[in-house]
């Protein structure tokens, strides 16, 4: 956990992206205060938030979630005296991908050695949150609700959260500081490692990416990985735009899913972090051009087990036959 100083009393805490759950988070140090994003567990974000006291002792007078997937919001109870600002997507979707109590439940039987009658793939999930501690958390969502923006003036520095969704999840909130050149994208963009969309489009997502850019941020913080400039949301959108294509290649040839991703050459992005995740994104693109509808529920878990059997034939070499 590294705490960077942007610009005056700008800041991004920033975490080693080590694979799901490894989130970023930012504060805004005037005005009272605005943190940007708590984190996946409850001790995570008691060291966020003691990482921050260095330079702000006061507690933050408001908090801002990007959106509501839980490496972004599930440290949200932490900061009990401050308004806690997000889009009204964010607030109603909470909790309602995953939940910590069930994941502590998997984490407990992988940690008393009994995995027996779990499949493969979700023993493989709970591993990779193994460095994680669901216990205790309370879902606390925004109760200050956006629709399209809002505008912060803390103490003359202006804030812009701007509804971008749906995109990477149904509600996503970007932070825009325009006097300061700098962006907080939340999961709009990912640095370095894959991506994984949820709700939304692939459109929607390309369009957020292109209008963040004509922003001509100094600095980019992402949502997972290292800070960046408008590079990132350049190749970010690029790996988007390759993957939708691609996609469409495979789907109209009727091959499934997991197929599909062992016949994609990923180039560069082959070498970002975790990229076994594309399963995530072909289905994405697969639904959409079936025509489903961008909010229809989707089966995460079934989706998890596509990446389970992707990541085991990448780690054979990706040898296609």
């Amino acid at each position: 956990m590294e705490l960077r100083e942007l610009t005056a009393d700008v800041y991004a805490c920033v975490q080693e992206d080590r694979g799901l759950g490894w989130s970023n988070s930012g504060l805004v140090n005037r005005g009272g205060g605005l943190v940007i994003d708590t984190f996946f567990d409850l001790s995570l974000t008691r060291r966020l938030i003691d990482t921050y006291a260095t330079v702000a002792p006061s507690p933050a007078r408001r908090l801002l979630n990007t959106h509501h997937n839980g490496d972004h919001c599930w440290g949200n109870q932490l900061f009990t005296a401050a308004e806690i600002i997000g889009h009204r997507l964010c607030a109603e979707r909470m909790g309602t991908d995953s939940s910590p109590e069930v994941l502590q439940v998997v984490k407990d039987q992988l940690d008393s050695g009994d995995s027996s009658g779990l499949p493969p793939h979700i023993t493989a999930l709970a591993g990779a949150f193994a460095e994680f501690d669901f216990a205790g958390i309370e879902l606390t969502p925004p109760t200050t609700l956006i629709d399209d923006r809002l505008d912060l003036d803390l103490d003359g520095t202006r804030v812009e959260l701007i509804y971008v969704g749906p995109a990477h999840t149904a509600g996503d909130v970007v932070a825009h500081l325009p006097e300061e050149g700098v962006l907080f994208t939340g999961d709009i963009c990912f640095r370095n490692c894959t991506p994984i969309g949820w709700e939304g489009t692939f459109g929607t997502w390309m369009a957020a990416l292109d209008g963040l850019t004509a922003l001509g941020p100094d600095v980019v913080v992402p949502g997972h990985g290292p800070i960046c400039g408008v590079d990132g949301l350049v190749e970010m959108r690029d790996y988007l735009g390759h993957v939708r294509s691609e996609s469409a290649i495979h789907h109209r040839e009727g091959r499934p899913v997991v197929e599909a991703c062992k016949r994609i050459d990923l180039g560069p992005y082959g070498r970002w972090n975790e990229p076994w995740r594309l399963p995530f994104n072909v289905h994405r693109a697969y639904r959409e051009l079936d025509g489903v509808a961008w909010d229809e529920p989707i089966d995460a878990l079934a989706i998890y087990r596509d990446v389970f059997d992707f990541r085991e034939h990448w780690n054979r070499g990706r040898t296609v036959t």
